[in-house]
């Protein structure tokens, strides 16, 4: 099978950057101990079950008689490994951590048996470590990334194993006959990464590939009654948003005042400023005219009917640009400023033609508007280094629960607690940290989710730290003869394509 995917894979290595499409490609190879289905319900995975023994100890039991690709035994020290592993990759601008920093201790009680202690209750921790995939000890010590960029020590325990890999362009995956689960439907891939939308749908229409994801939203409609494709659509969890500079108080990069000269202090920190600059986007418009109905107006992480949903943050998704002109006065910007915006222009669908939008809203607000954009994996690099004052981004949760993805993105940063990974525009709020803190500690589920939507109100609904636009909806192509399972989380993988019945 020949697949095209739209968004880069920026790294083999699973632990090295904590991104959907290195997760998705990492999830052929390699495994976890718990695994999400395409509904986001958990499932077993490398461990056949697990249960709390105590408030803060789980064990798990991993299944007997499972090898890596080139034949080692898994063993429970395996695990201990990758936890020792995680916060010890060099120059990771997405840290896995954020997945292990409940982890207190890992006890090996046997060759397939686990204890791990937590820092006190932890009621998600299934649900974590569904994200952390499980390298060898005796394979991968002091590996480094580069070795599994060039495929030498891309070996896990997945359905796939790689045959030959040409970093950030295309892999070729053989099917592992070690694999202890049902096995895949096919013998090769042919994955490919064709970041050009047109350029991967013309690839499917010519026959040069059975499979794509991130079907251009233009061609959604059209292709609905396509004879010769057919179409798998499912609700996603990955919502939009932009980013505010909280990380300094001086001297702002690319914004000036409207003249053109210097400003000395920062106007993203300021409230009334960033309420400003969310109320001045269209939401419904991106949705409308730019996503063509592919997608949700959201004021939060959540989209409704999900675990975590605020529904009193739904509010207007129209612009209020009189508003915004208001506030900006109030904060002492009558005539407005001027702001370069930044994009990745290959990342997610019509990234770069938001950003646009973006721009245009802003301007009629008062607020000058310049949109630069750039390939995600310098873009991604940029923003890691705070070098932006405002931009694009996104979180796609896999867990169908928003907590990992709110002490990602809002949680202050701190890598020794696996705090704020992907924080690239340092917000911090203690009373956040410690709200969301104490629901990732309640064990009663109606309590959690209500702590949950709290601190959502507390950093979105009045800090205004991002202003969220929209929630994808994933839409995949592939030729007719195959069938594909579509998954919430939005992860393209071999495994879920089959030749129809």
């Amino acid at each position: 099978m020949r697949v095209a995917v739209g968004a880069q894979v920026t790294s083999i290595d699973p632990h090295y950057h904590n991104i959907s499409p290195n997760t998705a490609f990492a999830s052929m190879v390699f495994s976890a101990l718990t695994q999400t289905q395409g509904n986001s319900k958990l499932a077993p995975d490398l461990a056949e079950s697990w249960r709390v023994v105590a408030d803060d100890v789980w064990e798990f039991k991993l299944r007997p008689g499972v090898v890596f690709h080139n034949g080692t035994p898994l063993t429970a020290d395996d695990f201990a490994f990758t936890v020792e592993r995680i916060p010890k990759v060099v120059n990771s601008p997405g840290s896995f951590a954020t997945y292990t920093q409940a982890i207190r201790a890992v006890e090996v009680v046997d060759a397939t048996t686990l204890r791990i202690s937590t820092k006190g209750p932890y009621p998600t921790l299934a649900i974590d470590l569904s994200q952390v995939f499980v390298l060898s000890r005796a394979l991968h010590e002091g590996a480094t990334t580069d070795r599994f960029n060039n495929g030498e020590l891309a070996i896990g325990t997945g359905p796939f194993r790689v045959a030959q890999a040409r970093h950030g362009e295309r892999v070729d995956l053989a099917r592992n006959d070690r694999y202890w689960g049902e096995k895949p439907a096919w013998e090769r891939v042919d994955y490919r990464m064709v970041t050009s939308g047109p350029a991967r749908l013309s690839a499917l229409l010519a026959g040069d590939v059975d499979f794509i994801d991130q079907v251009p939203t233009t061609d959604v409609e059209r292709l609905r009654g396509h004879r010769d494709v057919k179409l798998s659509e499912s609700g996603s969890l990955r919502f939009i948003y932009v980013a505010f500079d909280h990380s300094r108080e001086e001297k702002p990069p690319f914004i000036t005042a409207i003249d053109g000269k210097p400003l000395e202090k920062n106007p993203m920190k300021d409230l009334r400023v960033r309420r400003a600059l969310s109320v001045a986007i269209d939401r419904q418009a991106i949705v409308d005219r730019v996503m063509e109905g592919v997608a949700l107006p959201i004021n939060q992480f959540m989209p409704p009917g999900t675990f975590g949903h605020a529904p009193e943050l739904e509010g207007n998704t129209r612009a209020d640009t009189a508003l915004a002109r208001r506030l900006l006065a109030e904060a002492g910007f009558p005539n407005g400023f001027a702001v370069t915006f930044h994009s990745p222009n290959d990342r997610y669908p019509n990234d770069s033609k938001i950003a646009q939008a973006i721009g245009q809203m802003w301007t009629r607000a008062g607020v000058r508007t310049q949109v630069e954009v750039s390939p995600f994996a310098s873009f991604v690099q940029r923003a890691s280094r705070q070098e932006f004052s405002a931009f694009l981004v996104s979180w796609g949760s896999s867990s169908g629960e928003p907590s990992a993805g709110l002490r990602s993105v809002l949680g202050t940063f701190d890598a020794s607690r696996g705090m704020g990974s992907v924080n690239r525009f340092r917000y911090s709020n203690p009373k956040f940290d410690e709200g969301l803190i104490a629901a990732m500690r309640e064990l009663d589920e109606d309590k959690r989710e209500a702590m949950l939507q709290a601190v959502t109100r507390l950093a979105i609904g009045e800090d205004v730290a991002i202003a969220p636009t929209h929630v994808q909806k994933n839409v995949w192509a592939m030729r007719q003869g195959f069938s594909h399972e579509a998954r919430i989380d939005e992860r393209t993988r071999a495994q879920d394509v089959s030749r129809a019945r």
